[in-house]
């Protein structure tokens, strides 16, 4: 049973969401917070396995909630109706495994939940495209069009990590998977990382999306 926790300032939002996801079979909804400050204390005394966080709320926005979400167990995706594609990026990088918006078909959301559940990161496409198209982070040293239009030259065993990689496989888990050293994964992912013109594991998993390696 997958244990998800809904954080909405709007209680017709989250009774919606509670009457739907109650239908599934795998699915419990198993709280509900008005604020980002309710939404760290319930992660904390009930331990969802999937938090449902909209970004504008008040007491303690989304970003906000999710810096104080850091290190624990409950993966994060971000439900939110604003469509600025600013916020994508901060949302990921804070600590998301998932950004869509409220008008995703009911279905796809359920999907997405086992998926984020599942260890994979999941983002809708118009937030996918956002974190591609963002220039990079100041001091990052990299050209804005440095990253390749189409797929980058990669290896027949870099596909496949990077496959694992869009997957939400951990280094260990993609050792065990290719019967390598973890230390090679960590070889190969640099490399992926080089050839991508990417900065992280999220950006990579990404690319992989948008061009159909995953």
């Amino acid at each position: 049973m997958i244990r998800v926790l809904v954080a909405d300032d709007h209680p017709v939002v989250r009774q919606g969401l509670r009457t739907f996801l109650d239908l599934q079979d795998d699915i419990e909804v198993v709280g509900e917070a008005a604020d980002g400050e309710q939404a760290v204390t319930l992660v904390a005394d009930l331990a969802p396995d999937v938090l449902l966080l909209d970004l504008k709320m008040p007491v303690l926005d989304g970003l906000g909630a999710l810096g104080r979400l850091s290190g624990t167990s409950t993966r994060v995706v971000v439900l939110t109706s604003v469509s600025d594609p600013s916020d994508v990026g901060p949302a990921m990088r804070a600590g998301a495994s998932g950004f869509l918006y409220k008008d995703v078909d009911p279905q796809a959301l359920v999907q997405a939940v086992r998926a984020v559940h599942g260890g994979q990161v999941l983002l809708a496409p118009e937030a996918a495209e956002a974190v591609l198209a963002a220039p990079p982070p100041p001091g990052d040293g990299r050209r804005q069009d440095a990253a390749p239009a189409g797929p980058a030259p990669l290896t027949e065993r870099e596909r496949e990590v990077l496959a694992l990689i869009a997957a939400g496989r951990s280094n260990r888990e993609i050792a065990r998977s290719l019967a390598v050293a973890e230390k090679t994964v960590k070889t190969h992912v640099s490399n992926v990382l080089m050839k991508l013109g990417v900065q992280d594991r999220t950006q990579a998993a990404l690319y992989a999306v948008r061009h159909g390696l995953a």
